[in-house]
This record gives structure tokens, sequence and C-alpha cells, in this order.
């Protein structure tokens, strides 16, 4: 089957031609508000996914809060965090308790011969000056 043949045998009377307008017309209408609808519906998803992190935290917190309420809480933090002891308790602090081998090596002492190795510095300079002139992008210093 030709497509010449196909298409000379398609009658459009007015009526269709009117009807095909309108719904073209209709879909260019319809089509960026359909996306404004779909942009707002993935806001609201986010913005209410963002609303259940906020209240599982408010959760914590509150939690949190209520265990400050309690005295033997407040006391156990003290002792952790502060080093609180009550009177006439006697507190031993072992401040190196660290196996010798995860201990970080010491370092090894200076030699006292001094080496000197032959430089010439006068090229190494102009090297670095004309370098630095010659750049295209300039170096940050902090």
């Amino acid at each position: 089957m030709d497509v010449r043949e196909w298409a000379s045998g398609i009658r459009l009377s007015a009526f269709s031609v009117i009807m095909l307008s309108l719904v073209v017309l209709g879909a260019w209408v319809l089509v960026p508000t359909l996306g404004t609808f779909i942009d707002q519906r993935q806001k609201i998803a986010a913005l209410e996914a963002s609303v259940q992190v906020s209240e599982t935290e408010i959760a914590a917190l509150q939690k949190e809060r209520e265990r400050w309420q309690d005295p033997a809480y407040i006391t156990t933090q003290a002792r952790e965090r502060l080093y609180y002891v009550k009177p006439g308790e006697v507190v031993y602090l072992i401040d190196n308790d660290l196996d010798a081998a995860a201990l970080p090596r010491e370092q090894d002492p200076v030699s006292d011969t001094l080496e000197e190795k032959p430089a010439d510095w006068m090229p190494q300079l102009l090297r670095t000056l004309t370098s630095a002139g010659l750049s295209d992008t300039a170096a940050v210093t902090r």
C-alpha cells in the first residue's frame, strides 16, 4: 500500500478540523498546567518528608529532655563527662593506658654532623622569579 493512496483517502470536514484544532489547543493549554501540578506534588512530598524528619528530631529531643529530669542520669553524666565525685570518694584517672606498641614512636635523634651540599642559589632564585612573573594564574597563599 502506498502512502499517497492512504493520504488521499483521508477526507477532513470542517467539523473534524475544528475538533482537531480544539484538541491541540487543549493539550497546549493543559501541558504546562500539568507540569506545574506535578512539580507542586513533588514539593509537597519533599516538605512532608521534612516535617516527618523534624517530628522525629523533636521526639528525640523530648526524650533527651525527659532523661535530664532524672537525678540519677544527671549524676551519671556529671561523673562521666566532668569527672565529678561525691565527697569522700577517691578517683584514679589513668593517663596513658595504651599498649606501648600503639604509642607513636619518638623522633630519632638529630645527628651532630653538619652536611653541606653544594648549591648555587642564584639561578634557582631567578627561575622562581621568572616563572612567577610569567605565570597566567596567581597562586593563593594562606
